[in-house]
């Protein structure tokens, strides 16, 4: 990747997701954060704790993170796309961990469907 860079890029980073994925070891999920926290453009990054969330809090069916990305897109105002998967991806570190979510002692409970099913 460095060399790309080096050679179509002059060094620098691009900043566009065009640009981004077409760097050797760059998907999406990579080129999303990149634009969202370095760049500060806004961006909605999935991994696996943002599709877990996505799910569990009813905010997406799907399971492909292009589509939880757009679902979350049309559910969140464009300026924080960021911070929103920032926070989904710590909640799910934190808090809602796949094995066993703290429900007990999450801040989300009272409006989240996923205790139901427990």
């Amino acid at each position: 990747m460095a060399q790309a860079l080096a050679a179509d890029h002059h060094g620098r980073v691009p900043e566009t997701m065009e640009e981004l994925v077409c760097l050797p070891g760059v998907g999406r999920k990579t080129a999303n954060v990149l634009l969202g926290t370095w760049f500060h453009k806004p961006a909605i990054f999935v991994d696996t704790h943002v599709a877990r969330l996505a799910g569990r809090l009813g905010c997406s069916a799907e399971t492909e993170p292009e589509r939880i990305e757009r679902d979350l897109m049309a559910l969140f105002p464009e300026p924080e796309w960021t911070f929103t998967a920032h926070a989904l991806i710590w909640h799910g570190r934190r808090v809602c961990a796949a094995r066993k979510p703290a429900c007990e002692r999450c801040g989300l409970a009272s409006d989240c469907p996923f205790p139901a099913r427990n």
